[in-house]
This record gives C-alpha cells, sequence and structure tokens, in this order.
C-alpha cells in the first residue's frame, strides 16, 4: 500500500482523530490557575511537613549516636580495665625478675622508684597542659 493511496484511510482513526476532551473553558474563573495564596499557603505547609521530616530524622540520629556512644563508653572501660591489669602484671613481673639480682626489698624499691618517677613526670605534663589551658582564657598581662 503506497502512501498516497487513500482508499481505506477514511476509516482510519489515527491519533490525529482523538476527540478533543480538552478544549477552551467557557469562563474565565475556570481558566486562572491556583491563586498566589493558594501557592503561598500550600509552600507553608510543605514547609512544615520538611520541618516535622527533618525534626523527627535528627531525633533518630540523636538516639543512634547515644546508644553508640554508650557502647563505645563501656568497650573503653572494660579496655582501660584491662591495661590496668596488664601494668599491674607488668609491675608484678619486673618484681619477679629483679628478686634474684637485688633481693625482695631492693626489687621493691626499684619498681616503686620508677613508678613514682613516672607518675611525677606525667603530674608535670598535666600540670603544664593545664596551665596552658588557664593562660588562654586568662587576660592578658602587658
Amino acid at each position: 500500500m503506497r502512501d498516497d493511496d487513500g482508499e481505506r484511510t477514511q476509516d482510519y482513526t489515527g491519533p490525529l482523530d482523538l476527540p478533543d476532551d480538552y478544549g477552551a473553558p467557557e469562563d474565565e474563573e475556570s481558566q486562572a490557575g491556583p491563586s498566589l495564596t493558594d501557592d503561598i499557603s500550600a509552600l507553608i505547609e510543605d514547609g512544615k511537613t520538611y520541618a516535622e521530616a527533618e525534626l523527627a530524622f535528627q531525633k533518630s540520629r540523636a538516639a543512634f549516636t547515644a546508644d553508640r556512644a554508650k557502647g563505645a563508653a563501656g568497650f573503653a572501660l572494660l579496655g582501660l580495665g584491662f591495661l590496668h591489669l596488664a601494668l599491674i602484671a607488668a609491675t608484678v613481673g619486673i618484681l619477679f625478675a629483679l628478686i634474684p639480682t637485688v633481693g625482695a626489698w631492693g626489687a621493691t624499691a626499684i619498681v616503686t622508684i620508677a613508678l613514682l618517677v613516672g607518675a611525677a613526670v606525667l603530674l608535670r605534663l598535666v600540670k603544664a597542659r593545664i596551665d596552658e589551658i588557664a593562660s588562654a582564657f586568662g587576660e592578658d598581662k602587658q
């Protein structure tokens, strides 16, 4: 069948023969879209919906963070407890290692003095850090 052959084309209803349900409205009121006040009220409603959704999201995120922080704090305390036990074991081990060389009282004195020196060094470092913090918040003396 050729394109210019029109013998059966009268019976064919193609896409151009669709009924026009979207004709021009009769009055001008139905032709106008939503008003500016309708748009503003819709915008306000959308803003409220967004704010509620954001608040719910932040609440769930805070709850998740608090739950994970609680677990992390528990694991940190357990880790510090194991570290403390390991340091005690190391202290006892050093004592046992030194006893044959310098005797029980000498080993005890060496370990005690070493621990006190270490504590003094660490406490001086703490004091220096606290002094830096205090000077940052103190007034300038010029």
